[in-house]
């Protein structure tokens, strides 16, 4: 009796593997909105300053970014418009000056901007926020704390 043997290539192997739907996975895909709240508090006024915000596990997209709530610093901060344009944000980094007098500078407990975030899956985010810079308005650092609030849209 003669068998009949068939043999394919490997890359045909392949192909056809490769084809094959794969098991299936258990996908994330909650879809959510927040607002991020950043607030320097100093005893100096406050001329400058720096921070980076960032979700430790990367379920954040930032999706836009406002001003805070001092006349100093009235225009949108500085940021990578691009990169968040582009969906690319999955980390910022924030900044603003003002070259006004010391007098109307904010001292205390100041929103220095508010940031919009897409956040991906159920699980409540890990934010990491770190102060970079605070200067005061000779150009010399100053000491400052940072903190977060946030609320779901």
């Amino acid at each position: 009796m003669n068998r009949l043997q068939i043999r394919f290539p490997a890359w045909v192997v392949a192909a056809l593997a490769a084809g094959l739907p794969a098991w299936p996975q258990e996908v994330e895909t909650e879809v959510r909105f927040a607002t991020i709240d950043i607030y320097l508090e100093t005893a100096q006024p406050l001329a400058a300053w720096q921070f980076e915000l960032r979700e430790s596990a990367g379920r954040m997209l930032v999706v836009g970014v406002e001003n805070g709530q001092s006349p100093a610093f009235a225009g949108a901060p500085y940021y990578d418009l691009e990169a968040v344009s582009e969906g690319r944000a999955d980390r910022i980094i924030v900044a603003d000056y003002s070259l006004g007098p010391a007098a109307d500078l904010p001292t205390g407990r100041a929103r220095v901007a508010r940031v919009h975030v897409q956040l991906r899956g159920s699980a409540d985010p890990d934010y990491e926020l770190r102060l970079v810079a605070a200067g005061g308005a000779g150009g010399e650092p100053i000491q400052a704390t940072i903190e977060f609030e946030t609320d779901p849209i």
